[in-house]
């Protein structure tokens, strides 16, 4: 095991860096950068000026600095709405975000910073991407940590009562609420809990927005912990129904799959207990992929279940910091937080392969070659 955990980690860093490298190469030719944005913002603020003065945009360039009244800038790596700007004020735009060297240059300058986990300043918000995540991290974690657990909590036992009364009145009913969750996106769950509970035409019985309230610092500790679980009860409430589903039915077709094997029938004709048949025999192999899948599910919710929950309960959580740095083209953001969920997602990924030998410890991956 030690042997093919040591091949896995190796496999990382090309896997890594080819990540990088294409979403690196993509970013090159995605319109709106930071220097067009902010042309845009110097000449949005110049026409106001001149509208507002009546002439007055010569006064507006000079205290700027940067207007010509003629010039415009070409010089293989023109930007629309450029003209009327100096061509060595546009220079120094662009090496203030770093648009004076080349690609190839500029991406191993990143890669060698975030090697040593140094991600730099957000473009737009002037502040260490590091700070950003981490005050963005605990929302995320809440969201994905308590709806993944409660996910499977729900899921593996409802699943094998499913599988164990196939047929019956009891699996046709909860197939219809799972053909219901699974149908309805998350979203439309999270916005009919906020219309009936939190205050938007019947009930008010919930807050509406942050993960605690804002003098949450001088409650008691008991106190604290209940004002956490009221805060996130409606948001993990809208996430669990859209996403146990899937996991119900694979963990019913699962376990549905080895009480059928010839195994089970053995079990049985030995005379044991139809409970320490599906948990003592059944319940290992029929887990195998649901448990093991539980990294890689906490990672889905975590960075990709979560973004339209967050704007609509109002929770700065992971989600909507990257959907804001793709908008406002924040490569710093971008381009460290992508960093970070690959490297999550190798690692989890590995995490899920150790964890099928410690659900079945008769695989044994030190045989593979890959």
């Amino acid at each position: 095991m030690l042997a093919y955990i040591i091949r896995r980690i190796l496999l990382m860093i090309p896997t890594l860096f080819g990540i990088m490298v294409i979403n690196f190469a993509i970013v090159q030719f995605a319109p709106g950068g930071p220097v067009e944005q902010l042309i845009a913002k110097i000449q949005g603020q110049a026409g106001a000026a001149t509208s507002r003065f009546g002439g007055g945009g010569g006064e507006v360039a000079g205290s700027a600095g940067a207007m010509t009244g003629a010039q415009s800038f070409d010089e293989g790596n023109s930007y629309r709405g450029a003209q009327g700007l100096d061509p060595a004020f546009i220079k120094e735009i662009r090496k203030m975000y770093g648009f004076d060297k080349p690609a190839p240059e500029r991406f191993l300058m990143m890669m060698r910073n975030y090697l040593e986990f140094h991600f730099g300043d957000s473009y737009f918000q002037d502040r260490p991407v590091v700070d950003l995540v981490a005050e963005r991290l605990p929302v995320s974690i809440s969201l994905g940590l308590w709806t993944t657990l409660l996910v499977y909590l729900i899921s593996i036992p409802l699943g094998i009562a499913k599988a164990v009364r196939d047929g019956s009145a009891f699996d046709v009913w909860t197939s219809a609420a799972v053909v219901v969750g699974y149908a309805i996106p998350g979203f439309m769950f999270a916005v009919f809990l906020v219309v009936i509970f939190a205050g938007g035409s019947f009930l008010d019985w919930f807050p509406l927005r942050g993960l605690v309230s804002e003098h949450w610092a001088t409650f008691s500790w008991p106190h604290r912990i209940l004002d956490y679980f009221w805060h996130i009860a409606l948001p993990i409430t809208a996430l669990v129904i859209s996403g146990f589903a899937s996991l119900t039915l694979l963990s019913k077709n699962c376990f549905l799959d080895e009480i059928n094997k010839q195994y089970v029938m053995t079990a049985r004709a030995k005379g044991l207990s139809e409970r320490r048949v599906l948990y003592g025999h059944v319940f290992r192999n029929a887990m195998l992929l649901v448990v093991a899948g539980f990294p890689r599910a906490f990672l889905e919710i975590l960075f990709t279940g979560a973004l339209l929950i967050e704007v609509i309960f109002s929770l700065n959580g992971l989600g909507l910091l990257g959907f804001q740095a793709a908008i406002q083209r924040d490569y710093p953001v971008i381009f460290a937080t992508l960093y970070v969920y690959t490297l999550l997602g190798l690692v989890l990924n590995l995490i899920g392969d150790i964890a099928y030998t410690l659900v079945d410890p008769r695989i044994d991956f030190e045989t593979r070659t890959t």
